[in-house]
């Protein structure tokens, strides 16, 4: 993850729009991995202002209200029903810079699954992914020191002894560590985590959620990811498309991105301020139009969720990798057939129409009123 110096001060920049969601698992007392093998400066802000493009739905309007349910495999929801990552955005507004934003991530690059069974490099690598560990509410916390303290939840952290590491334990890349905890339904994800021979962590950043709500960190502040936004809501998981719907945006990266953030990302990483290179948070989505019928089932599974709740930018990297969490059951075959999508199979997303509230990833409206799209300035 590409990271720059901590920020000195946010600018929002206006944006002109017209107005326009499993299986639960029991606590077991041990820790359970699931089957798997941020230059100083100013932060740009994209903001919105809501107005109405004709009559506003009212009250008696019929919304869509999934069940909150725990997610496959997991002891929690993966947030409420009505957060933007679980929330459909194929009826909203193709964004006004979508063709400057897939040029620039690339529109011939082809997509790849960073995520699979076996482990990368083949003689001394890792699981192909980024894992997750479910703990007990008396996992004993350990003490954790992060160089990124300002912008981090300090710990101590429920950090079971042998936690998988994003990479393994040798591993050179980003070195995250993504941790549930039962019964309190509290998420805790780490960036560059490196245990200590005498006992704790160092880390870069952590951040801790609470998987029941709907609250964002501070704005300007980092996550373990770049964007400031949680991991493990975005990953494909086995077990969501052996069930046959993932019903979740996904998690995505991209070579280069804007000094800029969009709602529901509160952090940029980048020195970049053309406008043509996407911010941190920017949602796309597959074409409605494009064809599945030649996929694998599971992978429609993957391709469908990437039409009706998209796929979030969250961190720099290769051009279109969607993240995933590595698990032996996967086909590593089946899932290159993702490669056969390119940039220009996508469009991006004016999802700024569900904002209610630039501190909360709680959506404004779950209908399909008509909107107008979002106009950016600078």
């Amino acid at each position: 993850m590409k990271r720059i110096a901590r920020l000195a001060a946010v600018v929002v920049l206006p944006v002109l729009l017209a107005c326009r969601p499993g299986l639960s698992a029991a606590p077991t007392g041990e820790p359970r991995v699931l089957p798997t093998a941020a230059a100083a400066g100013t932060v740009a802000i994209i903001s919105t202002a809501a107005v109405s493009s004709g009559d506003i739905p009212n009250n008696d309007a019929p919304t869509i209200e999934p069940a909150v349910t725990a997610a496959a495999n997991l002891p929690c929801p993966l947030f409420p029903a009505d957060n933007i990552w679980n929330t459909p955005i194929d009826h909203l507004p193709v964004h006004p810079l979508s063709d400057a934003y897939i040029d620039t991530i690339g529109r011939d690059e082809g997509f790849h699954p960073d995520f699979g069974s076996g482990i990368w490099p083949p003689d001394n690598g890792g699981p192909i992914g980024i894992p997750y560990v479910v703990v007990p509410t008396n996992q004993p916390k350990v003490p954790i020191d992060f160089y990124y303290p300002d912008e981090s939840d300090p710990g101590p952290y429920p950090i079971p002894p042998n936690a998988p590491i994003e990479g393994g334990p040798d591993s050179g890349g980003d070195r995250h560590i993504l941790i549930v905890q039962e019964e309190t339904c509290l998420l805790y994800e780490i960036y560059d985590a490196h245990p200590r021979a005498g006992g704790g962590w160092d880390a870069g950043s952590g951040a801790i959620f609470d998987l029941r709500s709907n609250v964002l960190r501070p704005a300007g502040w980092t996550s373990a990811d770049a964007a400031g936004l949680p991991i493990l809501p975005g990953l494909v998981r086995y077990d969501e498309v052996a069930a046959g719907e993932i019903a979740h945006a996904l998690r995505f990266t991209a070579p280069e991105t804007q000094r800029a953030f969009v709602w529901p990302a509160r952090h940029f990483a980048s020195d970049l301020t053309d406008t043509r290179y996407p911010p941190m948070g920017q949602r796309f989505r597959l074409r409605a139009d494009y064809d599945l019928s030649g996929f694998n089932p599971q992978i429609q599974v993957i391709l469908r969720a990437m039409q009706r709740y998209g796929i979030i930018l969250a961190d720099n990297g290769s051009p279109w990798y969607v993240s995933g969490a590595p698990d032996e059951r996967w086909d590593n075959d089946i899932l290159h057939q993702l490669d056969r999508l390119t940039g220009n199979d996508f469009e991006a997303v004016d999802v700024s129409s569900l904002m209610a509230d630039p501190d909360s990833a709680h959506i404004a409206v779950r209908d399909q009123s008509s909107f107008i799209p979002a106009i950016a300035t600078r």
